[in-house]
C-alpha cells in the first residue's frame, strides 16, 4: 500500500468519524465541540507541584520549553521556586525528555509535573513531603540524570559517600577480626 493511499484513507476515516459519528468512541457533546473548535487543551504543567528546577528546559532537544519567572516560593527550607516551565506546542516534538528528566518522575516515580500530553497535571503527591524524605536512587538512574547536568558534583559526592561507607565497613570488619584474634 502506497504512502499516499494510507494518508488519504486516514483522512477519510477520521472525517467519517468526526462528521458522521461512524465507529464513534466519543459522546455527542465532545464531537460537537471538536467540530466547532471549542476544545481547549488542558495545562501541560502542574504549576503548584512543579519545583521549578528547570531540568525539563535543559534537556528539551528543540528548546520548546522556557522557564517563566514567578514570584519566589519556598518549597521546603533552602529550596526556592523562582520559575515554572512553559511548553511551546509548535516546537514540541513529544519526545518526553521533559517528563522523564523531571525529578518528580525520575526520583520518586510518580507522574511528572510536565508532560506534552497532559499527564503532568495528574501528580497528586505532596511534593514538599517527598522532597523532605530521603530517596533511594539507583546508580543507573543517577548516571542517566548526570548526563544532562552541567557539572558532575552530584556524582562526585555520591562516590565520596560510597567510599566513606566502604571504608567504614572495612574498618568494622577489621575490628571484628581483631577481636576474634584476641579471643583465641
Amino acid at each position: 500500500m502506497s504512502l499516499g493511499k494510507i494518508f488519504i484513507e486516514g483522512i477519510y476515516v477520521n472525517l467519517k468519524r468526526l462528521i458522521f459519528g461512524s465507529e464513534c468512541r466519543t459522546d455527542l457533546q465532545l464531537r460537537e465541540d471538536a467540530l466547532n473548535g471549542n476544545i481547549k487543551p488542558s495545562p501541560k504543567v502542574a504549576k503548584v507541584e512543579c519545583i521549578g528546577c528547570g531540568g525539563c528546559a535543559t534537556v528539551c532537544p528543540t528548546q520548546a520549553i522556557v522557564m517563566n519567572p514567578v514570584e519566589p516560593v519556598e518549597i521546603i527550607p533552602g529550596i526556592m521556586k523562582t520559575a515554572i516551565p512553559e511548553i511551546n506546542e509548535i516546537e514540541c516534538v513529544h519526545c518526553y525528555q521533559c517528563h522523564d528528566f523531571c525529578p518528580i518522575y525520575a526520583l520518586f516515580g510518580v507522574a511528572a509535573t510536565i508532560h506534552p500530553n497532559d499527564v503532568g497535571t495528574k501528580c497528586d503527591k505532596d511534593i514538599n513531603s517527598m522532597l523532605l524524605d530521603p530517596a533511594e536512587v539507583s546508580d543507573k538512574k543517577m548516571k542517566e540524570l548526570a548526563e544532562y547536568l552541567t557539572d558532575d558534583s552530584i556524582l562526585l559526592k555520591r562516590k565520596e559517600a560510597q567510599a566513606a561507607k566502604d571504608a567504614q565497613i572495612t574498618e568494622n570488619e577489621e575490628n571484628v577480626a581483631e577481636k576474634a584474634a584476641e579471643e583465641q
